[in-house]
C-alpha cells in the first residue's frame, strides 16, 4: 500500500498479537485483539522511537519528551486486502478500492479518499435544504399557494433528515456502511427527480421529505465511517475534514440556487440534486468500499418451544413453522422498529446528553443566522439582490475551512498532550487516550467565540452597519462553532466505539430538530424584537451553556464509565 502508519510499539496487539494489558482504555474496557488486528478498545498508543527508552516499558514511568512524540515511519501493519469475491456490500466486487480485513489498516492516502468521499456525500442533505430557499417564492406562484405552504417544503426536510438517520445508522450496524450509502442514494436520486417533476405543492413536499431523509443517510453513517477507519489519535482532524461537508454545502448552496432558479426555473434546483446524488452514487459504487469491522452476530431470540408433552399434541409441522412465523416476525420488528428507536434511549447517560445538548445549541444558532442573513440583507439600508446575499455565506465558510484545517489537529495534539500529563500507560508503556481529553482549551475558544459572534453580528446588523462588519461576525461564528461540532460528533464515536454511527445519529436527531426549530421561528422573531435582542439572548444561553465543558471535564470519566458498564450488562442480558 506503500504510505504511512503508525509503527506499533512493541508487543503491540496491533500487530495480530494478544494483549496483555487489562488497563482501561478509550472505551474503558481492556484491550481486545483479533486475528485481523486490534479491536476499537485497543488503547491508542505513541510510539517509542528506536533510540528512546521508556523504562521497559513498565508503567507509569516518567518518559522524556522525545519518547512521547508521535513519529511516522515508512514502516507500517500491511492491510489484508479481502480477495474480490468475498467483498461485503452491494456490488462490492466493483470496489477500485479494495477491502480490508481490518479498515484502520488502510494507508492515510486511503483513509482520506475515504473521508474525502464520504464528505462530499455528506453535503448532499442539508445543500437540499438551503439550495431550494431562493426559489420559494417561484414556488409558491407555480402552484398558487401560500408562504407558509411553501415553507413547508423546507421544514419538514429539515424534519426528515433528523429522524430518517435513526433508521440508516441502525439498518449500518447490521448490513453495513457500503450498502447503506447505496440505497439511500438510489432513492435520493429518484426522489429528487420527482420532485422536479411536481405536479401539485403536495407531491412537492412528499417528495422532498422523501429525499432529505434518503440522503440523510450520510450524516450518520459516515461519522461511522470515518471512526472505522481512523484511529483515535488521528480522527480529530479526520473528523473535522468529513464535517465540511454537511457545514459548507448550506452555506454553498444558496449561492447555486439563487443562479439556477434566476436563469433556470426552480425545478432547476432538484434537477441538480438529482443530478449530484447520482454522480455520488457512481462514485460510491466504484470508490468505497465497505469498512465496518467483522462481527460476530448477536443469535436471533429463541422463542420457549414448550415441554414434550405439550409438543406431542400439536402437529410437529404447523407447530414448526408458527415458532418460525412467530419469530421471524419479531426479529423483523425489531430491526426495523425498535432497534432505530432504540437510539434515542442513549441521551438518557448524561455524558451523552450534554455533549449531544451544547452540540444541538451551537448548529440552531447557525440555521437562525441564516435566515437572519437572507431577511437583513434583502431589506433597507442593503437592499442586496439573491445572488450577492448567497455570496455573504462565503465567510462562514470559511471559519468552518480554518476550523477544519487547524482545528481537527489541534484537538489531537491536546489529547495526545493531556495523556503524557496525565502519564495514562498501560503495562507495555502505551500511552491511553480517553474522549475526555478533546474537550479543554480548544472547547474554552470555541465556547467564547460563537457566542460572541453571535453578539456582534446582532448589533451591527440591527444598526445598520457597513455589510463588511457585519459579515466578519460569520467568520468567526463559523470558526468557533465548528470547533464544537467536531469535537462533539468526534467524542461521541469515542464514547460508543462499537456503536459510533448511533450517537452520532442521536447527535443528529436532536440538532436538526433544534435547526428545523431555529427556522421556523427566526423571521417571525426578527420581526417582532429585531435581530439585536434576539442574536443577544442566543449569545447569552451559548455562553452559559458552556457550563457543559466544565461538567464533561469534571464528571465526563466517571460518567463514561458507568455509561459502558450498563451497555455492557444490556448487551450481556441480549446474549
Amino acid at each position: 500500500m506503500g504510505t504511512e502508519q503508525q509503527q506499533p510499539t512493541g508487543n503491540s496487539s496491533q500487530a495480530g498479537f494478544p494483549a496483555t494489558s487489562s488497563t482501561p482504555t478509550i472505551s474503558g474496557e481492556p484491550s481486545i485483539a483479533t486475528t485481523q488486528g486490534v479491536s476499537e478498545y485497543a488503547p491508542v498508543t505513541s510510539e517509542k522511537g528506536s533510540q528512546v527508552s521508556i523504562d521497559n516499558g513498565e508503567p507509569n514511568q516518567p518518559l522524556d519528551e522525545a519518547a512521547v512524540q508521535l513519529t511516522r515511519t515508512n514502516s507500517y501493519i500491511p492491510a489484508v486486502v479481502v480477495p474480490r469475491g468475498r467483498r461485503r456490500g452491494l456490488f462490492g466486487s466493483l470496489t477500485l478500492l479494495s477491502e480490508v480485513e481490518n479498515p484502520k489498516h488502510y494507508n492515510r492516502k486511503s483513509k482520506w479518499f475515504i473521508t474525502f468521499v464520504v464528505a462530499v456525500a455528506a453535503a448532499a442533505a442539508p445543500m437540499g435544504s438551503a439550495i431550494f430557499l431562493p426559489g420559494l417564492g417561484d414556488v409558491a406562484r407555480t402552484y398558487n399557494t401560500t408562504a407558509t405552504v411553501t415553507n413547508l417544503s423546507v421544514a419538514l426536510y429539515m424534519l426528515s433528515i433528523s429522524i430518517f438517520p435513526l433508521w440508516w445508522s441502525s439498518f449500518s450496524e447490521r448490513l453495513g456502511r457500503r450498502s447503506i450509502y447505496l440505497a439511500s442514494f438510489a432513492l435520493f436520486t429518484l426522489w429528487s427527480i420527482l420532485s422536479a417533476l411536481s405536479v401539485s405543492i403536495t407531491m412537492l413536499i412528499i417528495m422532498r421529505v422523501l429525499a432529505g431523509g434518503a440522503a440523510a443517510s450520510v450524516q450518520a453513517v459516515g461519522a461511522g465511517t470515518i471512526a472505522d477507519v481512523w484511529d483515535p489519535i488521528d480522527r480529530g482532524r479526520a473528523m473535522g475534514i468529513f464535517y465540511l461537508g454537511p457545514l459548507c454545502g448550506p452555506l454553498i448552496a444558496p449561492i447555486l440556487g439563487g443562479i439556477l432558479t434566476q436563469s433556470l426555473g426552480w425545478r432547476s434546483t432538484q434537477w441538480f440534486l438529482a443530478i449530484y446524488g447520482g454522480l455520488i452514487l457512481v462514485f460510491i459504487l466504484f470508490a468505497l468500499p465497505e469498512t465496518l469491522a467483522n462481527r460476530k452476530p448477536l443469535p436471533p431470540p429463541q422463542l420457549e418451544n414448550g415441554s414434550p408433552e405439550i409438543e406431542r399434541t400439536l402437529s410437529r409441522v404447523s407447530s414448526r413453522q408458527v415458532v418460525q412465523q412467530t419469530t421471524r416476525a419479531l426479529n423483523m420488528f425489531k430491526i426495523i422498529i425498535t432497534d432505530p428507536l432504540k437510539i434515542i434511549l442513549y441521551i438518557r447517560f448524561p455524558a451523552v446528553a450534554l455533549t449531544v445538548y451544547y452540540a444541538s445549541i451551537a448548529f440552531g444558532c447557525l440555521y437562525v443566522m441564516n435566515i437572519s442573513i437572507e431577511i437583513t440583507f434583502s431589506r433597507d439600508p442593503y437592499n442586496f439582490s439573491t445572488i450577492i446575499i448567497g455570496l455573504l455565506y462565503i465567510p462562514g465558510a470559511l471559519g468552518y475551512i480554518a476550523a477544519s484545517v487547524f482545528g481537527g489537529p489541534w484537538m489531537d495534539s491536546i489529547m495526545k498532550r493531556e495523556a503524557r500529563r496525565a502519564n495514562r500507560v498501560d503495562a507495555n508503556g502505551k500511552y491511553i487516550f480517553i474522549p475526555e481529553d478533546r474537550m479543554r482549551e480548544n472547547a474554552w475558544v470555541g465556547a467564547l467565540l460563537f457566542p460572541s459572534a453571535l453578539i456582534w453580528y446582532a448589533w451591527t446588523a440591527e444598526n445598520g452597519v457597513h455589510w463588511f462588519a457585519t459579515i466578519a461576525a460569520n467568520f468567526f461564528f463559523g470558526l468557533g462553532s465548528m470547533l464544537i461540532f467536531s469535537m462533539s460528533t468526534t467524542m461521541l464515536t469515542e464514547f460508543m466505539p462499537n456503536r459510533s454511527s448511533a450517537g452520532v445519529a442521536l447527535n443528529n436527531f436532536m440538532r436538526n430538530i433544534a435547526s428545523c426549530v431555529g427556522g421556523v421561528v427566526a423571521a417571525p422573531i426578527i420581526d417582532a424584537i429585531g435581530n439585536g435582542w434576539l442574536f443577544t439572548i442566543l449569545g447569552l444561553i451559548c455562553l452559559a451553556s458552556s457550563v457543559v465543558i466544565w461538567a464533561m471535564k469534571r464528571l465526563g470519566p466517571r460518567w463514561r464509565i458507568i455509561m459502558e458498564e450498563q451497555l455492557k450488562k444490556e448487551n450481556e442480558n441480549r446474549r
